[in-house]
């Protein structure tokens, strides 16, 4: 099955009252985060199980769709992307030639979907025992999404028992002026809080009286009632 095969599947699983709702949902109007993109109306479920289906693409084919001005083309080489990443039958040079495509192409994963299903899964997989400077390069991008994906990608050390690179990374984007980031850092410290609350907790006492409320609020999510009220409390002091 080829490149055409996949995108026609796609243009045919659409749906044009999902698209209308997801264009709204995912701020596509006009000085949006999302302005301009185009969706056909294709789910997160029904678009994973076609993006399985093509696994034995290449990274160069799946850029095809990767390059698409279609939401969900963009989503479907990713996840399909993702599926051959974490496959057992890979091999390093395949697994390389992803992440490579990745990096060369930020530019095309260009809303917080794209990158939350995908970063972590690939990139974050990818730099668990490497070097992670790239993480550090993009938190002080230019492009809102590449540095939305250096603090997601993250979740995969976070699952590993690393928490070193998200605090980190808290800290240099802790007063980013979008709110895409603020709910990204606050996600991501609460996931650190589930696993360890003194690593949170510790981190929120250094910060809490200049954090930008959304992302306090996104962090503390997980805490007990008496510190959730705490530390909105004193934030209300400030």
């Amino acid at each position: 099955m080829s490149v055409t095969a996949m995108r026609n599947e796609l243009l045919a699983s659409g749906n044009e009252t999902k698209a209308k709702e997801m264009s709204r949902f995912f701020k596509t109007g006009k000085g949006s985060y999302g302005e301009g993109d185009i969706f056909i109306g294709v789910t997160v479920p029904v678009n994973r199980a076609i993006a399985k289906r093509y696994t034995h693409l290449s990274p160069s084919q799946l850029t095809e769709l990767l390059h698409s001005e279609i939401h969900e083309l963009r989503l479907s080489a990713l996840l399909c992307m993702v599926e051959q990443y974490k496959s057992r039958s890979s091999n390093a040079e395949l697994r390389q030639q992803i992440v490579d495509t990745y990096i060369a192409n930020t530019g095309y994963i260009n809303n917080w979907d794209l990158v939350d299903l995908t970063v972590y899964n690939i990139i974050g997989r990818h730099l668990l025992h490497r070097d992670r400077q790239l993480l550090y390069r993009w938190s002080h991008s230019t492009s809102l999404w590449e540095q939305r994906m250096s603090i997601v990608a993250t979740m995969w050390f976070i699952r590993n028992g690393q928490y070193d690179d998200t605090i980190t990374l808290a800290r240099v984007l802790c007063h980013h002026p979008h709110d895409l980031i603020h709910k990204a850092v606050g996600w991501l410290l609460r996931e650190v809080g589930k696993r360890d609350e003194k690593r949170l907790t510790d981190f929120l006492d250094s910060h809490y009286t200049t954090l930008p409320r959304t992302l306090l609020r996104y962090a503390i999510e997980r805490l007990s009632p008496e510190q959730r009220r705490h530390y909105m409390q004193r934030a209300l002091r400030k």
